[in-house]
């Protein structure tokens, strides 16, 4: 299987430099933590980063038509860059996904296919096949190429980073960054960063094997955009050669970290957003030494109400 390597994400951050926005490191006042605001970018999360070089990638391929399926960010990032391409573009959600997140794939292009949570990827496969279109999956290469782009800037603003923290649905996000700064530098952390009640990733982490949690299960979490049940395979192989843990948060500290987020820094996560900064609220007397980066990966959920 081929990974990801330092030259794939170069090629990516030149490709998708024009159409996403590089986001700055945000300090936490009083503490080691910087914060990757991700929720700043075009539509509201790192996702668009992948989006952007995989369908850049296609477009001069021939490709006019692609196919996704996602719990709502990445539907949103596909619908953009296709428009961007002048592309086709077909999502598949669950019927559970924001009404949110629902509406902005439909207002960025899309065509929006609705689906029992169990029956997304075999939706997605069946209309691909039936139109005749291509599939994008989000931990597709050039996915996790785009996504390591936000590790490339961390390590370019912070070469002193200590550790990196990422959250994770089906890891394309950790693999990217992970390849990034351990290309980068090889003695930075890398943790990736999952709901009590989504934590497949850390569970496959823990056995060494690729573990599938039931709908069911994955489904108990606020933070919607994690709820995916099993790591994606390509994400998985790096994970496993770049990542350095994986730890888990309750849904009380997603919570609260959320409002620390918006209290301290006015920043708008949503919880999927929200789980990196509540890693660091957590756990950070048992984090190595040095300044912390966490990924704010995402800000579409329903604007506080102050």
């Amino acid at each position: 299987m081929c990974l990801v390597k330092a030259a794939d994400v170069s090629a990516a951050t030149a490709r998708i430099a024009p159409f996403v926005r590089r986001t700055p490191l945000l300090p936490l006042p009083g503490e080691r933590l910087l914060l990757k605001p991700e929720n700043r970018q075009p539509t509201r999360s790192f996702k668009v980063r992948g989006a952007v070089n995989a369908l850049g990638r296609l477009a001069e391929e021939g490709v006019r038509h692609v196919v996704a399926q996602s719990s709502g960010n990445h539907a949103q990032a596909i619908a953009y860059a296709a428009a961007t391409y002048g592309l086709r573009a077909t999502v598949v959600l669950p019927d559970t996904a924001p009404e949110l997140k629902v509406t902005a794939a439909r207002r960025l292009g899309a065509e929006v296919v609705i689906a029992p949570p169990a029956l997304r990827e075999v939706t997605c496969l069946a209309l691909a096949d039936r139109l005749g279109a291509t599939v994008v999956g989000s931990d597709d290469f050039d996915v996790i190429a785009g996504h390591g782009s936000a590790g490339a800037e961390i390590c370019r603003d912070l070469p002193e980073a200590g550790t990196i923290l990422v959250p994770v649905c089906n890891g394309g996000l950790l693999a990217g960054v992970a390849v990034a700064a351990k290309e980068t530098d090889p003695a930075i952390t890398v943790i990736g960063v999952e709901p009590e009640l989504a934590a497949d990733g850390a569970a496959s982490f823990r056995s060494g094997t690729r573990t599938a949690w039931p709908v069911e299960q994955t489904y108990r979490t606020r933070a919607d955009g994690l709820r995916a049940p099993t790591l994606g395979a390509l994400a998985w192989e790096h994970i496993r050669r770049y990542v350095d843990d994986m730890v888990t948060v309750s849904e009380d500290s997603i919570g609260a970290a959320a409002g620390v987020l918006w209290g301290k820094l006015g920043e708008h996560a949503e919880p999927s957003g929200a789980v990196a900064t509540a890693a660091y609220l957590t756990h950070h007397t048992e984090l190595p030494a040095g300044p912390v980066v966490a990924v704010i990966s995402g800000g579409n959920a329903a604007a506080r109400q102050e």
